[in-house]
């Protein structure tokens, strides 16, 4: 009866956990801490942090390949293994983008374009990091995907990583969704050590009101130009931009309900387990996840402090007064950034009204993030 229950247990996952996975258990309660009680990106890091917790788990064979036992039988692979193809593949990310799309307003852009260049200068974060990055040992794969977690947008930074480096997927995304859920700790700072207390109170004029035809020809415009100009961020803009045609057209209510609810939450889900069962201890527990994790505030910090001087120096150029804070929306933390710029300058004084404003370059930074991901494919895929 002893040598039945001995041989038992060496079949459990007791006697054959690491100290190594033990350690990534925990991290994983950790994120299940952060996203249930502090409400940090739940929709996101429970999966995550749930994914990494069931690839962690000794012997399970989860995350395992089919393989040949000892018997010459061919096995299948275990659940996440599969899963993990729709990342693999290129498939999870568009997707989310095109939910994105049916759920994004591009009107405040398209009523004032000049927050193009507010959303382009934000990806200024993206590039400084890969350089930075390159000087620190990084390849130059690893030092794109890097590098785009500057763009604070999770899709983009996976779908990037996942062809330019995905063994580190995980600490990747782990690093852009936890940077996406502390927009509200880490932007007001360095906008209001950027900004004087003038600036900050400016007040912009209404918005012109924007025609439906419009709407509708912008996704298909800005589809068809950035696919020309850059390729690789077609699978990305294109999908985006259907979504957003879903939601312009105005005939088509199920497919753009379908799209930014049912499909978009049931993606997520897929997605962040499958980026969960990335996250293995060899990767994580290591100087390099450490160098992530400060690369990422680098490339954060940066993206929004160019949004912001790239704003004050349009104010100066412009007829019209541009309040600076917009700047730092340029970030595709949708519609966080936006929602921050509006706090602090309602902090400054409360009849200001800055969010439709901010809107325009967050929402242009979900397009410059993409492009910035397609051009990183295009010169080292």
């Amino acid at each position: 009866m002893l040598d039945f229950f001995v041989d038992f247990l060496k079949t459990t996952g007791f006697l054959n956990m690491t100290w190594q996975q033990a350690v990534m258990i925990l991290i994983s309660f950790v994120l299940l801490y952060l996203a249930i009680v502090k409400g940090y990106e739940p929709l996101l890091l429970i999966p995550i942090a749930f994914g990494m917790f069931l690839a962690n788990m000794p012997i399970s064979g989860i995350v395992d390949g089919p393989y040949v036992d000892s018997r010459g039988n061919e096995q299948i692979g275990g659940l996440l293994y599969y899963i993990l193809y729709g990342i693999k593949m290129g498939i999870f990310p568009p997707l989310i983008f095109m939910g994105v799309g049916a759920l994004t307003d591009f009107g405040p852009l398209i009523a004032n374009p000049k927050s193009l260049l507010l959303g382009a200068a934000a990806q200024f974060g993206i590039f400084t990091t890969f350089l930075g990055a390159i000087l620190l040992g990084f390849n130059a794969q690893e030092a794109g995907s890097i590098g785009i977690i500057g763009g604070a947008d999770g899709p983009t930074a996976i779908f990037t990583t996942s062809q330019l480096a995905p063994h580190l997927i995980g600490p990747i995304a782990v690093a852009a969704y936890s940077y996406m859920a502390l927009v509200p700790v880490i932007q007001p700072p360095i906008m209001k050590a950027l900004t004087t207390k003038e600036e900050r109170m400016i007040k912009m004029d209404q918005l012109r009101e924007v025609s439906r035809t419009e709407r509708i020809l912008f996704p298909i415009m800005v589809t068809l130009l950035v696919s020309l100009i850059v390729p690789a961020a077609t699978s990305l803009i294109g999908m985006l931009m259907l979504g957003n045609l879903f939601r312009e057209s105005l005939i088509v209510d199920k497919l753009r309900e379908t799209a930014s609810n049912a499909l978009m939450y049931m993606v997520t889900i897929f997605l962040g387990v499958a980026v969960g069962s990335t996250a293995t201890a060899d990767v994580f527990i290591s100087p390099q996840f450490l160098g992530i994790l400060l690369l990422g505030v680098a490339a954060f910090t940066g993206g929004t402090a160019a949004g912001v001087l790239l704003a004050k120096l349009m104010n100066k150029l412009s007829k019209s007064q541009i309040n600076p804070l917009i700047g730092s929306a340029g970030v595709s933390a949708v519609p966080m950034a936006a929602r921050v710029a509006q706090v602090v300058g309602q902090q400054e004084n409360p009849s200001n009204f800055l969010l439709m404003h901010a809107m325009g370059p967050n929402v242009a930074g979900v397009i410059g993030s993409a492009v910035a991901a397609g051009v990183l494919l295009s010169l080292f895929k």
